[in-house]
Formats: C-alpha cells, sequence, structure tokens
C-alpha cells in the first residue's frame, strides 16, 4: 500500500521533488524515496491540472433543460452531478489508478479554499473518499519551506468544511448563473433586443457591474457649476507665495461682496501675519500588499489589469521567489520576520539601495500573528533572483514587492509642516508649506515622487506685516471620475460602507466586499468578455449592453451588495462548520424561484424603455417582414422579429470587405448602395459593385464598362 501526494498542477509536484531525496518522473506522476519523511512506504507525487472535476451542463439531467424556454425554469437539481473534463481525462485516470493502491492521501494542493475543493473532487470522483488524508499548508514553494511543511503535515479532516464552502459557492453560482442568464436572456429578447446576444449574470459579477453603472450614471448626470474662490500672492520682504482664503461662493457677487465688507479690494492690500504653525511631522510605510493592494498599485503605477498581475504574481511564486499570491492579509508573523532580517541586504542589493534599516523596530501595523490566518501578506522570500532573468513586468512587480517589505525596516518619513494664516482686514488667507526632513522609507520609491516641488516659504514671524495681492479665480465642479481598474479593486474590496443597513454594512466588512481576494480580477475580465465593459485608456466605461442589463435589474437583489454580503457571510460561516450546504442551496433555490416570478411583471413596466433602446440598434426597415434590421447580432445585421420567425440577415463581411453600417443604411432605405471598391473574388482579384437586395437576398450589381 501506497502514500499518494496529489498536487495542483504538474510545476507545483516538481517543486515538490525537489525537497526529497530520490525520485523518479514517471508517466502523470513521480515516484518518491525518502525515509526521512516516508520511512519505508512506496509514495506516488501526482497532479491535477487545475480543475479537472466540473459540474454537468443542465441537458445531462433532462433533455428539456437544453433548450432556452421560460417553461423549463427554474433548473434545479434533485442531486448535483459532476464529470471529467473531457481534455483531461488521462491525467484523471492516472491519479484514480494511483488511489486504488493507496493507504493514504496528503492534500498538497494550493493552500486554500478552490485548492481544498480541486483535491476534494479528485478524491471524491475517483472512489477515495474513505482514505484517511493529511494536509500540507505552506506559503512557499522553496525547498527548505517545504520540507518543514511536509514534517508537519495538518490532520486532513480539518479542512473538510473548506472543501464544503468552496463546492456550495461553486453550486449556488451555477444555480443563479444558469437560472438568472436565461430568465433574462428570454425576458430582454422577447423586448426585441436580439442584437445584444446573451447576457449571463452571476452573483459578483451583476453587482460589481452594477457599481460601475451607478458611477457612470452620477458622471454623465453631472451637471457641472461655477463657484468662485478669492487668492492672495502674499509679498513678504520680497520674498512671494500663494494663498488662499476658505470661502467658496456660488456666484460672482457674492465673492465681491465678501471683500466690500472686509473692506478689501481686488489688488494689492496691507495684510499682518496673523498665526504661524510649525508642526515635525512623521508617516510610516505603507501597509505590506495582500493581492489587492498590489493589483490597485500596479494599475495606477503601470496601468495593469488585476488578472495580469495575479498572473505576474503566480509565475513569481512559482520561481520560488515571493510568497503565496493569493491573500488577503496585510500582516506576517513573526517567522517570516525573523528571515526577512536575515536577508535584508540581499534585498537592498536587489533595489541597489543603502537604505537604512538598522535601527527600526518592526511593530503591530505590519506584524501580527492574530491576524494572520491561511496565509500571510505578499513579501519575498529568503531566494533572491538576478532582475536580468525576469520580464519587464515581473521585474516591475519583484521590485514592488521587495520595495513594500524594506520600507517597514526603514526610517518613518519625516517632514517639517508649516501654516500660515495672512489677515487681510479681517479676510483671512491661509497657506501650508511642507519641507522634508528626512525621505526616511520614501527614498525606496523615488520614481513615485510629485515631480511638483512644494513653494518654500520665507522665515516670518507673527504680527509682521506684508502686501497681499488679493484677486478671485471662477473654478467649475467636476464629476465623480470614471472608474480605472485599479479602482474597481478597491471599490469591491470595500462595497458596502455606504450602506445604510448596518447589518449589511458589517458583513461585507468581515468578507472584505464583494467576491474574493483571488475572484476580483477574473470578475472584472468576465465583464470584459461579455461585452458589459470596455477598458480604453485604463479607464472603465459601460456598453450599451451593460447599461441594458442593469436597467433589467435594477431594483433586484441580483444588483444589491446587501445580498453578495449575505451570501459571503453564509458562505464563510460554512467554512467554519456553523452551516450546512444544505440550507443554503434551499436559500438560493427560493430567491431563483421569487426572481422567475418578479422578473416578467419588472420587464412589462420598462416596455416603452427597452423599445428606445431597440429602436437606437436599428439600421433600417427588414424587407421580409415588419420588423427592423439590428445592428451587431455577432457577424451578422438580423431581423428583430427573429424569435417570431424571421430569417432574414446581412453579413457584415461580404467577398472579403467588411461593410459599414452606413452602407447597410443605404441598401434597406434604397435597395442599393453606392459603388464600392474592394472586393475580393476568389481567385485573390480586386473589384468594384453596388450591393443590391433580390428576393430578400444580398446581390450584386456591376458597373456598366
Amino acid at each position: 500500500m501506497s502514500i499518494v501526494i496529489l498536487a495542483e498542477k504538474p510545476s507545483q509536484a516538481k517543486d515538490y521533488a525537489k525537497a526529497f531525496k530520490k525520485t523518479s518522473t514517471k508517466g502523470g506522476y513521480i515516484e518518491i524515496e525518502d525515509s526521512e519523511f516516508f520511512g519505508s512506504s512506496k509514495v506516488f507525487l501526482t497532479w491535477g491540472i487545475g480543475h479537472l472535476i466540473e459540474l454537468v451542463q443542465p441537458e445531462k439531467y433532462q433533455k428539456e433543460w437544453k433548450s432556452w424556454s421560460l417553461e423549463t425554469l427554474p433548473i434545479s437539481p434533485e442531486k448535483f452531478k459532476f464529470e471529467v473534463t473531457p481534455s483531461k481525462r488521462k491525467q484523471f485516470n492516472i491519479i484514480k489508478d494511483l488511489l486504488k493502491d493507496s493507504k493514504e492521501i496528503y492534500i498538497a494542493t494550493d493552500p486554500d479554499r478552490e485548492g481544498e475543493n480541486i483535491a476534494r473532487s479528485i478524491i471524491t470522483m475517483a472512489g477515495a473518499s474513505h482514505l484517511p488524508t493529511k494536509r500540507l499548508w505552506i506559503n512557499s514553494l522553496e525547498t527548505d519551506v517545504i520540507r518543514d511543511g511536509f514534517k508537519n503535515l495538518k490532520d486532513g479532516a480539518s479542512y473538510l468544511s473548506l472543501y464544503k464552502e468552496a463546492e456550495t459557492r461553486q453550486k449556488s453560482d451555477w444555480l443563479v448563473g444558469i437560472n438568472a442568464s436565461r430568465l433574462y436572456t428570454i425576458l430582454l429578447q422577447k423586448q426585441g433586443l436580439n442584437g445584444l446576444g446573451a447576457f449571463s449574470l452571476g452573483r459578483v459579477q451583476t453587482p460589481t457591474l452594477t457599481l460601475i453603472n451607478q458611477r457612470q450614471s452620477d458622471n454623465e448626470r453631472f451637471v457641472s457649476k461655477s463657484f468662485y474662490e478669492l487668492l492672495g500672492e502674499v509679498n513678504y520682504k520680497g520674498s512671494k507665495f500663494s494663498s488662499k482664503n476658505e470661502g467658496r461662493f456660488e456666484v460672482q457677487v457674492e465673492a465681491r461682496s465678501e471683500l466690500r465688507n472686509h473692506g478689501v479690494i481686488e489688488g494689492d492690500n496691507d495684510g499682518i501675519i496673523q498665526k504661524i504653525d510649525k508642526q515635525l511631522k512623521e508617516t510610516p510605510s505603507p501597509k505590506l500588499h495582500s493581492l489587492s493592494s498590489l493589483q490597485s498599485k500596479a494599475n495606477k503605477k503601470w496601468k495593469y489589469s488585476p488578472s495580469d498581475v495575479l498572473a505576474i504574481v503566480q509565475d513569481l511564486y512559482e520561481k520560488r521567489i515571493v510568497s503565496y499570491p493569493r491573500t488577503g492579509c496585510q500582516y506576517i508573523t513573526n517567522s517570516e520576520l525573523d528571515y526577512l532580517n536575515n536577508h535584508l541586504e540581499d534585498y537592498k542589493q536587489v533595489l541597489d539601495t543603502n537604505i537604512d534599516t538598522s535601527e527600526t523596530e518592526v511593530g503591530k501595523r505590519y506584524v501580527d500573528g492574530s491576524k494572520v490566518e491561511e496565509h500571510y501578506a505578499i513579501i519575498p522570500t529568503k531566494q533572491v533572483v538576478k532582475l536580468s532573468s525576469l520580464t519587464e513586468k515581473e521585474k516591475n512587480i519583484y521590485k514592488e514587492i521587495i520595495a513594500n517589505t524594506l520600507a517597514m525596516f526603514s526610517p518613518l518619513y519625516q517632514y517639517e509642516e508649516t501654516k500660515v494664516d495672512v489677515n487681510v482686514d479681517g479676510l483671512v488667507f491661509k497657506k501650508t508649506g511642507k519641507v522634508e526632513t528626512d525621505k526616511g522609507w520614501k527614498a525606496l520609491f523615488e520614481e513615485e515622487q510629485n515631480n511638483e516641488k512644494e513653494e518654500t516659504l520665507p522665515l516670518m514671524s507673527e504680527g509682521e506685516s506684508c502686501l497681499v495681492n488679493v484677486s478671485m479665480k471662477e473654478g467649475k465642479t467636476k464629476p465623480p471620475k470614471l472608474y480605472t481598474e485599479g479602482d474597481l479593486i478597491n471599490v469591491m474590496k470595500n462595497a458596502g460602507k455606504e450602506l445604510e443597513d448596518d447589518a449589511s454594512r458589517e458583513l461585507l466588512k468581515e468578507t472584505k466586499g464583494i467576491g474574493t481576494e483571488a475572484t476580483m480580477g477574473s470578475i472584472i475580465e468576465t465583464l470584459k468578455r461579455q461585452k458589459y465593459i470596455e477598458v480604453k485608456k485604463n479607464v472603465v466605461n459601460m456598453t450599451e449592453k451593460g447599461k441594458v442589463l442593469c436597467q433589467a435589474v435594477e431594483g433586484t437583489l441580483l444588483a444589491s451588495a446587501e445580498m453578495t454580503a449575505e451570501w459571503e457571510g453564509y458562505l464563510t460561516s460554512i467554512g467554519k462548520g456553523e452551516h450546512t450546504q444544505e440550507s443554503f442551496i434551499s436559500n438560493i433555490n427560493t430567491f431563483i424561484e421569487d426572481l422567475i416570478e418578479e422578473a416578467p411583471k419588472k420587464m412589462i413596466s420598462m416596455k416603452e424603455t427597452f423599445k428606445d433602446i431597440e429602436d437606437d440598434q436599428m439600421v433600417g426597415s427588414c424587407p421580409s417582414c415588419e420588423g427592423g434590421v439590428i445592428s451587431d447580432r455577432g457577424k451578422f445585421y438580423g431581423c428583430s422579429s427573429y424569435n417570431d420567425g424571421c430569417r432574414f440577415s446581412l453579413p457584415k463581411r461580404w467577398a472579403g470587405k467588411s461593410l459599414s453600417e452606413s452602407q447597410i443604411k443605404m441598401l434597406l432605405e434604397k435597395g442599393k448602395t453606392n459603388l464600392i471598391k474592394g472586393f475580393k473574388s476568389k481567385k485573390g482579384k480586386s473589384f468594384n459593385a453596388y450591393l443590391t437586395i433580390k428576393d430578400n437576398k444580398l446581390n450584386m450589381e456591376f458597373p456598366k464598362r
């Protein structure tokens, strides 16, 4: 009888194998001999390829569930079925055969909920759930960490609740995704919105989309207003600096009235240095990086997408030079602090810095074992590499992680802040100046420092006279900025801060927003893939399709951060063993039934809204029926009455030539286009032709010679 070690993927298994004395690579597994860890037992190290097991599609439960119709909803299996992903069956069979002769399983997939789910789903499908398990739970792939982890394996049964939480999330997301996506696609197509294709809805993606839509709506509806401020250029013994009155006036006449009330004119006035307040201030370095804080920073600094950042950090983790990436924690324990202390000079060498790290005491802002649960913050490992061995993106992220870590060992950033009040006949103008006294940890981030220099203030004393040139400046209120992808990570993480319901706000706080640290980037990618949003120059914009969906779900629990808060809270409690999967799935089914009942009623009330959207999509009248031809129906222009049986369509590309919307409009209105140049024959020859419609089909008419 053997021991089977189950890793998540081949690269992870190879790293594990390096920790043992004698290994032999076979097809789909590695044989290990190492009496220090396994005595005389036979050991086989094998791996999944991510998710080998997946939920089956609806039609595999009932044939009628293949059809997208309201009559087949809700789709809710009495018992969920899983299957092996067809492309991964060969590796699954290898694992299954190894498990047949196994006496014990060491689960060594990624140390998180999904890693547990991947392993347990394979073990269950292979019929090996009865075997005892131990759990490898480490945050680094360094050889000494791996060896220590195998010497201190955990009881596998202790992690079963995490598997149950992840599986519950998987099943509930399947239920909501299948039912809500079909429901709203069918209802919106019945409203004539065929041209937008199918709609995908989800527990996290739909409330995230709603947050983006709300920000864009606020931006588009914003009406800029003028306001007026009073500025004062202070001349103190020939030295000049700018200052400003704190008042803001809606109309110019109010600003002028304020001047008159104090006997102040626009232009030169006598003033007094009324108050000088100097303080020495200091700022600690930023907290250590979680995945979301690193994603947000990288997006702001280099415009990397959140999903790219996760992929980059995962690569660095697999290179064994940074710790586990999918973490929401920003703290480390004393154990990590010890090894970081021992490698500070190595990290400095990577950044080519000589910053002083000898006297700083690292406090609970960074080191707090009570706040480290599954994983600690993202930090460098004991192993360092030359930057030349990394890609440009890897280099940037690696340097950021090292700089962020070194910063907590570095001196505080110190500066002297001077606040000056200048009195002009009772009208006070204020100025704040800042002088750096010690760059401290900020020296590690020189390229991020603002190039604008602080205005230098002269040495002054209270009660001294000065000259103040007063002027009036008109400003404009600005709309809320559209989100960047980095902003979205923070929005998702902090969603619910403005909720009126205290319970929901607390739930979101406990669960750190909507979605998990590891999935936020993929949710944004899903919204892009579904064509709900577009990212242009790092700014997130809603598409017409995204706006339509937000209108359709407005006011429902699908668009609600509160709903996500309750779901996340309940799922977390399943992971803690406090609630059951069965009760959660039952509640989800009730939610879906209510949605199926209420959504059609709302569609009726929004008929005129959707009619306007449909009209905007029309490029012309259908020559085959009373419908309209809609743009953006995949690779062709199609009739809006498609669901009623009309199959009239026009291609977007014909004989090697893309057809513009204006050409299609002319074709539908006049039955013939202008001469179009650049068509290609089957032999590749170029020719020109008019397009016409005959018997509801596209034809060509050639110019007369």
